[in-house]
């Protein structure tokens, strides 16, 4: 079941001001082929603020735009908080602009997680917490710009990471992590798991919060109940790999990774167009 409310958390670049394509800067690296600085036009931006190459983005060296999402909150600030008035219309809301943008872009993915724990946990109490810091975010992003920009994030940060890790405690505790010894206690938050062999394993219930699985090898394994909060997906291996049932998947890391038509992803996430011929 996809979980609450999480269609409006999702990226229109049509209804936006091109913000994450000015608001934020990048360096030159593999996911980028030249240097901008925060707040500045990307070389590529029409005035129309489309992408000039996105259909080819990343055999240009742009693998690090395909990758990020704003889980909704670029047209949100374009139309919501700033009423449609483009920073090009009135260049003294520029500033302000891109620092909500910055703001909402925080708020709005920890909407998207908020919403999953609220369906994936059966404790009263812990549903409540999620509702209430749903409903603080959510009166913030759909009020004034002032109600953004205000808000202490750190604070949120935390509140919201302790209710995450509460239901993940929950979830996970209805699965178990077969393996090896060696195996299961390099299964833990923070793990530099780069480059691992983990092929068909059956990783069930794990705790991977915020750990590095670039280039891991994950095809045809099971990740039910695998908290993934976090976790850099950079060039892993998802062929075959079930993440159905997985807890605090995004989009963005679904598109850092490699997979194909048979890996199994959560109801409201889409397969990445680079894997279409996986």
């Amino acid at each position: 079941m996809p979980a609450l409310d999480r269609a409006s958390l999702r990226p229109d670049c049509g209804n936006c001001f091109a913000l994450c394509c000015t608001a934020f800067g990048f360096s030159r690296s593999a996911d980028f082929p030249v240097d901008k600085p925060a707040g500045s036009p990307c070389h590529n931006l029409a005035p129309d603020f489309s992408c000039t190459i996105h259909d080819t983005l990343r055999p240009r060296g742009f693998r690090g735009c395909t990758v990020f999402d704003c889980f909704g909150a670029g047209q949100n600030v374009s139309q919501g908080l700033f009423l449609g008035k483009s920073w090009t219309e009135s260049p003294d809301t520029k500033s302000e602009m891109f620092a909500a943008f910055a703001a909402a872009r925080q708020l709005h993915e920890m909407l998207w997680y908020l919403a999953e724990a609220q369906t994936r946990t059966f404790d009263p109490d812990a549903s409540h917490r999620a509702a209430q810091l749903r409903n603080t975010i959510e009166h913030a992003v759909g009020g004034e710009l002032s109600d953004v920009l205000s808000l202490d994030l750190q604070d949120l940060h935390s509140q919201v990471r302790s209710t995450l890790i509460e239901v993940s405690e929950e979830v996970r505790a209805a699965y178990r992590a077969v393996g090896d010894d060696h195996l299961e206690s390099a299964l833990k938050p923070g793990a530099d798991l780069m480059g691992k062999n983990l092929r068909s394993r059956r990783l069930c219930g794990a705790d991977l919060r915020g750990a590095y699985l670039i280039a891991a090898d994950l095809r045809d394994s099971d990740l039910s109940g695998v908290d993934l909060l976090g976790v850099d997906f950079r060039d892993a291996r998802l062929d075959g790999a079930d993440l159905s049932k997985a807890l605090y998947v995004t989009q963005p890391q679904l598109n850092a990774a490699h997979g194909n038509h048979v890996t199994r992803l959560p109801a409201d996430l889409e397969m990445p167009p680079h894997w279409q011929d996986a």
